[in-house]
């Protein structure tokens, strides 16, 4: 926490040092501290004097052990208007939990967008993968590669990409393995930063961040899956620029499970009267949809478009994963895609819409059904 500083002219600045004896040289240590105040009060200009002990001795600084209180007198001219917008402004961190090909394109995507002021990406791979080693040598802006989880504190987001590469044979045990794996990850993560938004890539990603819900004990909106929303841009996109419909101002989403089993439906439906025309376009859309296939890269381009609207709070709609209890007479407590204004504090409001026919409801109930079931089975 840094200090807060009067409106003055002058202010004094205590800071402690702590020097490591035959380490480092008192005036590097010096040096590299001003480098952190600077970062907190760029606007300063500081003086500095050698340190002086209480009792006016001389000591050898170099063999000393101990911690130095050290004051850096600093001369400002920000009004405390200006200062305490500066106070208020916070650092847009952003960790990446997972090293591989998903983890690369979030990085690479997210810091295209420049969205993050910070971004860590946590990589607890073992040797040289190159992919990994082509970010150390290229040195992205911002980007820290680390395989510590403490690098990750006080991250506004946090977006779990990693997945097991298990040889087990069966799918319950690949998806036990990932749970394994998410129980040390997630406690500690959500430790370091307790008010970020836990962003979940990893597949399946409906369980999977059912499974970040239950470890991080976060509320639900802060805790969402990437869901359908590569799905549903990929759509929205397709049934404009490619099918040329005009749609008069009404969104489509595709909503539900990941899978075969994920439906589309129209905003504003229960004003519409073509509603048969409507599910028309909406197939022949989904059936160019299919042929799409979700890489690496597209999906890092999904999450650096979700990770946008949040960190920005643009209150813009996706379809994500969310704790779909209570929808659609959904019973379990399962996460499935709807659409949802997302911002800052995560899901603010869940869009609700009017849905004609069975067959969408039958489907999201059975998808519930069959994750609720899976998830029963899993060991927490």
């Amino acid at each position: 926490m840094s200090p807060s500083f009067p409106p003055a002219s002058r202010v004094t600045v205590p800071w402690a040092l702590t020097v490591f004896r035959g380490t480092y040289k008192f005036r590097d240590l010096t040096v590299e501290e001003l480098k952190n105040v600077n970062m907190f009060f760029p606007h300063f200009r500081y003086s500095m004097d050698t340190y002086v002990f209480k009792d006016s001795s001389q000591k050898d600084l170099l063999n000393f052990t101990g911690t130095i209180p050290v004051i850096y007198q600093g001369v400002s001219d920000i009004n405390s208007k200006n200062w305490a917008n500066r106070e208020n402004k916070t650092v847009n961190k952003i960790t990446v939990v997972g090293g591989g090909e998903l983890g690369i394109a979030c990085t690479l995507a997210i810091s295209a967008k420049g969205i993050a002021d910070k971004l860590v990406l946590l990589d607890f791979s073992e040797g040289t993968k190159g992919g990994m080693m082509d970010l150390d040598i290229f040195n992205l802006p911002n980007v820290e590669i680390s395989k510590d989880l403490s690098a990750s504190a006080h991250s506004k987001v946090v977006i779990f990409t990693v997945n097991s590469l298990g040889s087990s044979q069966s799918y319950l045990d690949v998806v036990q393995s990932n749970v394994d794996m998410f129980r040390a990850l997630v406690p500690a993560l959500g430790h370091y930063s307790q008010h970020a938004i836990l962003l979940v890539a990893s597949q399946p990603v409906e369980i999977m961040t059912y499974v970040t819900w239950k470890l991080s004990a976060f509320p639900a909106n802060r805790v969402i899956g990437i869901g359908c929303n590569l799905d549903s841009q990929r759509l929205q996109y397709i049934i404009t620029n490619v099918l040329k419909a005009q749609t008069s101002g009404k969104e489509v989403w595709v909503i539900g499970e990941q899978g075969e089993d994920k439906v589309p439906i129209w905003s504003g439906q229960e004003e519409v009267t073509n509603h048969d025309s409507q599910m028309q376009l909406s197939n022949r859309a989904m059936e160019l949809l299919r042929v799409k296939g979700q890489r690496s890269w597209s999906v890092g381009l999904s999450v650096a478009d979700l990770l946008d609207s949040i960190v920005n709070d643009k209150k813009k709609v996706h379809s994500v994963s969310i704790l779909a209890k209570g929808y659609y007479d959904i019973n379990s407590e399962v996460f499935l895609s709807l659409p949802c204004i997302l911002g800052t504090s995560g899901v603010s409001e869940v869009i609700k819409t009017t849905v004609k026919g069975e067959t969408v409801i039958e489907k999201l109930q059975s998808s519930a059904s069959s994750i609720h079931g899976l998830q029963q089975q899993l060991k927490l």
